[in-house]
This record gives structure tokens, sequence and C-alpha cells, in this order.
């Protein structure tokens, strides 16, 4: 009982939400923004190198599909074990500069180690340690985006738009990393293969710099607005216990866990599309940012609906409408049909991905932003890459990729009744309005 009190007293009162003015707004969606595609860009498990490097695996190294999968997988290691990376961003204060110290450290240790990589003769094995250690130091940076981003949010009332925001900025690269994946793929086929590894590493390298870079401005519109949520008193294990019994998490990441398995989506698909419909590197890499690309419009209108709407109202519906996402894929018989039916099938996911953002931001308990955010995605990389092994079996067991998107469909589906288990409390009110409230009182 003493020990309970003392690591409650320990911990910082969490105060009322602030309803922040609309030029602050904008200045902290600016600051976001330019972080997020920052890292998106210099990610080693996405970013600009990730599509290459699986053309390099299937064309250069001629490896299975399961062989891509599994390569995947081996290199996914320090992904699923994300959470432990946020954990120390929300107890650790590097160079007493927070998030800022994180970016600043381990930024320049990225690009570092991008240079290095770049000069070593590559073969399978030394690109799958290039991988495993460059995500390594990464993923400290990651959860200092992950952290700050999601504090923000929810010390403002201002989830769903930073959710919609968020995702909105992720994209931008997205799709130019997997436009520019496909022709760099290209592009490097003129390459011996240490000589594309370099230059992919090369450009890694100079995105970190500009990271830890970026580090160095400390703009007042976003962190005067940000408070610290945990003090040094509390002993680490009471923050695990305090996670571990914080009840509002466990349903927000089911869904997430539903949301992100679809055994299928990634390495049968992109077999299915260019062995069965015969699409070129490129045009694998154009389906990709279609399909990214179409995701935007619906994350700006959750931008706006998520103001009007109560959150239970956009999970609700933003499932349903989720849930035959990948149904036209049934009904292509070639590239250009693809394409196209990149477009609704992006549209379609737009909504409930935003949603389930804003629910996890919502669910995190104070102080432990970071860890939550992370353990989202160690969760949504453990699922993903052993869905796609899932999705692999399916697809070379059966011959076809339809079992593919019947599996998908039915774990989908699955999210409608994890709504129920959702605190209704939680979800119970639009982005803003805690803070509009205690304005008007």
């Amino acid at each position: 009982m003493t020990m309970d009190r003392s690591a409650a007293e320990a911990t910082a009162v969490e105060p009322a939400p602030e309803n922040l003015p609309s030029s602050v707004r904008r200045s902290i969606f600016l600051y976001l923004g330019i972080l997020i595609v920052l890292l998106a860009f210099g990610g080693p498990s996405g970013g600009l190198i990730d599509v290459p490097i699986s053309f390099f695996l299937k064309n250069r190294l001629h490896l299975e599909a399961h062989e891509v999968a599994r390569f995947r997988l081996i290199t996914s290691i320090p992904l699923y074990l994300s959470f432990v990376f946020g954990f120390i961003r929300d107890v650790w204060n590097p160079l007493g500069m927070r998030d800022r110290g994180f970016m600043l450290v381990f930024g320049s240790i990225s690009a570092l180690l991008y240079l290095g990589f770049a000069f070593v003769p590559m073969s399978y094995s030394m690109l799958l340690v290039a991988i495993i250690v460059l995500t390594t130091s990464f993923l400290f940076v990651a959860s200092a985006q992950n952290g700050l981003t999601s504090t923000i949010g929810q010390q403002h009332a201002m989830t769903g738009r930073i959710s919609a925001a968020w995702n909105v900025f992720a994209s931008i690269p997205t799709v130019a990393t997997l436009l520019i994946g496909g022709w760099l793929s290209n592009l490097l086929e003129a390459h011996n293969d240490d000589s594309a590894a370099r230059i992919l590493f090369l450009a890694g390298a100079a995105i970190m710099a500009a990271v830890s870079l970026f580090a160095l401005w400390k703009p007042r519109d976003v962190f005067a607005h940000v408070r610290a949520e945990r003090r040094p008193q509390v002993h680490p294990v009471d923050d695990i216990r305090r996670l571990l019994g914080h009840w509002p998490i466990y349903p927000a990441l089911l869904i997430w866990f539903l949301w992100n398995f679809a055994p299928g989506s990634a390495t049968p698909l992109q077999y299915h599309l260019q062995n069965t419909l015969h699409a070129t590197d490129a045009q694998w890499g154009q389906w990709n940012a279609i399909f990214a690309a179409s995701f935007v419009p619906t994350f700006i209108v959750y931008g706006i609906l998520c103001r009007s709407y109560p959150l239970r109202t956009l999970l609700w519906w933003g499932t349903v409408i989720a849930v035959p996402q990948m149904v036209p894929l049934l009904f292509i018989d070639s590239v250009t049909g693809a394409l196209f039916a990149a477009i609704p099938i992006g549209l379609m996911g737009g909504v409930s991905s935003a949603a389930y953002i804003d629910l996890i931001i919502r669910s995190c308990p104070t102080g432990l932003q970071g860890t939550t955010l992370m353990m989202s995605s160690s969760l949504y990389f453990v699922v993903s890459r052993f869905g796609d092994v899932l999705g692999t079996t399916l697809y070379d067991h059966y011959g076809g990729f339809t079992v593919c998107v019947v599996a998908i469909t039915l774990v989908y589906a699955l999210i409608l009744p994890t709504l129920l288990l959702v605190p209704k409390s939680l979800i119970a009110t639009a982005d803003g309005q805690a803070a509009e409230r205690l304005d008007q009182a």
C-alpha cells in the first residue's frame, strides 16, 4: 500500500486538456509533419530503401516468395521489440533535451551506420545484419516522434486531428518512396550489387543526418505547450505495473492487431501482380503508391468529421466500410485493372485507420505515451510479418490469391465485435470536446 501511494504521488497529476489557438496548432502540425516525413523517408524497414531491397532479394538473389517473407521476418526482430524503445523514451532524458535528445543522438548514430554500411561488400548475410543494426538505432528516434506526437494529442484533446495529420504526412513519403523505389530499382539494375547498395545507404545517411540537425530546432509553439507527465522519482517497475493494469489499451491494441494481420497483403500480392498479371517492378511500386495515396482523402475527411462526431460513431462506420476492402481484387485480371482497383481499396481504409490510431492515443496511460505507441508499432510488425508468412503459405498451398482475400476479409470482420470491448467513456466525445467544455465553463 505504501509503495503504491508513493508511486502515485511521484507521478505528475494530469491537468485538464488545453484548447490551443489555431495558429499554435498549425505550428505544431508543421513541426510534426516535417519530422514524420523525414523519418518515413529514412526508416530502414520502410523508407526509401525498402522497395529496392525487396526487388534486390527477388530479382538479384532470386528468392522465392516464402524466402523474401522469411528475410523480412528476421530483419524485423528489433521492430517486434519497439515497445522497449518506447519505454526507454518515457523514462530517459538524453542530454536533458527529452525527445529532441533522442533525435539528435540517435539520428547522428543512424547516419553514421548508414554511411559505414554503404562501403561494405553486400551479400544476403550482410544485408540482413545491416537492416537489423540500422533498425535498432532508428527505433530510438521513432520512439521520440511517436511519444511526442501522442503526448501533444492527449494533452490538448486533439487526438483525432493529430491522427489525421499524422497519417496524411506519413502518406506523402510513403507514396513518394513507392514510386521512387520501383524506379530506383530499375535504375540500379545497371549497377553491380555493391554499387547499388551503396547508393541506397548513402541516401539513408543523408536523411538521418537531416533528422539530427532538425533536432536542434526548438519552436516555442510546440514545446512550450508540452508538459512533463512523469517525475524521476517514479520507479520503472511501477510504470510497468501501471501500464499492465490500464484496461483501455487492451481492446485498442487487439483492434490494431486484427487490422494489420491481413494475411497475403504484402509478398503474396506482389507475386500475384508480377507473376500472374505480369506487372513490372515499377508497376508494383505504382500499385502501392496509388493504394497509399488513396487513403489521404479519407484521412482528411476524418480530420473534419472527428470534430463533429464522437469517436464511437467513426469507429463503427469506418470498420463497416473497411471490412470488404480487399474484395475488389477478386475481380481483377489485368495490371491496369489492379491499378484502378487500388483507388477504392485505399479509400475504404482511411477512416478506420485514422480512427484506430485516434483510439490508441486516447488509450495511452499518462506519461507512457511512447511505450504505448511503440507497443502498437511492435504489434504492427509482429502481426504483419507473421500474417505475411501465413499469407504466403496460403498462396503457395492453394495456388492463388483468392484464399488470401477471403482470409483478410474474415479477420477484418472480427474487429466489429471487438469494438464492444472499448470503454464507452473513452470514445463518447468528439475531438476537442473536453477542452471546449472547460473553456465554456
